[in-house]
């Protein structure tokens, strides 16, 4: 059956497809882990910490919405990616999800007795939940722009010969630091926005000062490290982009700085990291002129260009191996089958607008700031 895309166009419209289901997780569910992991620091009374929860109480649950399209989306488009990364990194993923999980319990169970001990022990809960999946997930995008210790036989079975101390290199650390930065970040002009004007709006803004700073610093690092270390993959062969998948039809070869490629080839692409550091320096010009629309735009934006900054630089890659270069799994060689990914495109044109409208609309709703003084008068709050 002719199809009106072919294969090839296809393939990048679900790469990119991919990339916009975890952008739109990092935009949206980020702001909610940098907000957990303020928590303990920038409300130091029972009210205030009330406060700051009721400002992602309503909207946590369906931010989480986009994470569970992104492994979605990973497992029907990219099912060598999904075998492997969801087989290899397990511990990992498990230790994330034992993390978010303590979110919902905290949320519940918080505010059921009046213990400050209970309290606070919750509060560190979710100070947890927040902090350790920033950290993971940018450790895993680290480990990723390392390549990951897989290989594949001639089956197309995949073996994965690493440990879960082995993703904590010094590269996957830095990663995962900038993560960090850039959801607290993110998390601190939030509650610019949601939070009532006071004393927890500035220690969050003190605190995303600090994180903004860091996150440019931990930025222009890790580009450094990209540019000049020893990172990188680099297919040897051309490969049909309408043929099969099949990741040992790929030449490749490890090679220092050649995650630099792309901007060579395409300077376009350095919109990407120009957007990284352009959007933390408007975030950081909106914490210190006290403008929370400006900021909140900035370490979105932010978060936009560092992410789109590791997409960009692997294309095609999607996967690399570091132990058989030539398992590695890409853009041409990972994907589902022509067919699939057209009728999956279908069902996203149809569903992927109505998710986003539902969104705005909900956000539209619930929008205004949490203040104390609501606490007292609304018993239904956090």
């Amino acid at each position: 059956m002719e199809l009106p895309l072919d294969f090839a166009t296809l393939r990048v419209i679900w790469w990119g497809l991919l990339g916009v289901l975890l952008i739109a997780f990092a935009l949206t569910d980020g702001f909610d882990l940098g907000v957990g992991a303020l928590l303990p620091f920038v409300a130091r009374t029972d009210e205030e910490r009330r406060m700051v929860i009721n400002t992602i109480g309503a909207t946590w649950e369906g931010n989480q919405v986009w994470f569970i399209l992104g492994g979605g989306a990973i497992f029907a488009a990219w099912p060598f990616v999904y075998a492997v990364s969801f087989s290899g990194f397990y511990l990992a993923m498990f230790l994330v999800l034992s993390a978010l999980i303590l979110r919902p319990v905290a949320f519940k169970y918080r505010s059921k007795r009046p213990s400050p001990k209970w309290r606070s022990f919750w509060d560190w809960c979710l100070f947890i939940g927040g902090f350790v999946p920033a950290l993971v997930f940018g450790v895993a995008v680290g480990n990723v722009l390392i390549g990951a210790p897989f290989r594949l036989d001639s089956d197309l079975r995949s073996f994965y010969e690493g440990a879960l101390l082995g993703l904590f290199t010094p590269f996957a650390l830095l990663c995962g630091l900038l993560s960090v930065t850039m959801l607290v970040l993110h998390g601190a002009t939030w509650l610019g926005l949601k939070a009532e004007r006071g004393p927890v709006q500035k220690r969050a803004f003190a605190i995303g000062t600090v994180a903004g700073l860091l996150s440019l610093v931990l930025f222009a690092a890790g580009g450094a490290w990209v540019a000049f270390g020893d990172l990188g993959f680099r297919i040897v062969s051309e490969v049909d982009p309408n043929g099969f998948s099949n990741p040992l039809r790929s030449t490749v070869e490890a090679a220092g700085g050649a995650w630099m490629d792309n901007y060579a080839t395409y300077p376009w692409m350095l919109i990407a990291p120009a957007l990284g550091f352009l959007g933390t320096a408007a975030a950081l010009l909106g914490l210190w002129r006290k403008s929370e629309p400006v900021a909140f735009i900035g370490s979105s934006a932010a978060t936009v260009g560092i992410i789109s900054t590791v997409g960009l630089s692997m294309f095609p890659f999607i996967l690399p191996s570091s132990i058989d270069p030539g398992s590695s799994l890409t853009v041409w060689n990972a994907s589902s089958s022509h067919l699939t990914l057209f009728i999956m495109l279908g069902v996203t044109v149809v569903f992927l607008p109505l998710i986003l409208i539902y969104t705005a609309w909900v956000y539209k709703v619930l929008w205004g700031r949490s203040t104390t003084a609501a606490l007292k008068t609304n018993p239904d709050l956090y």
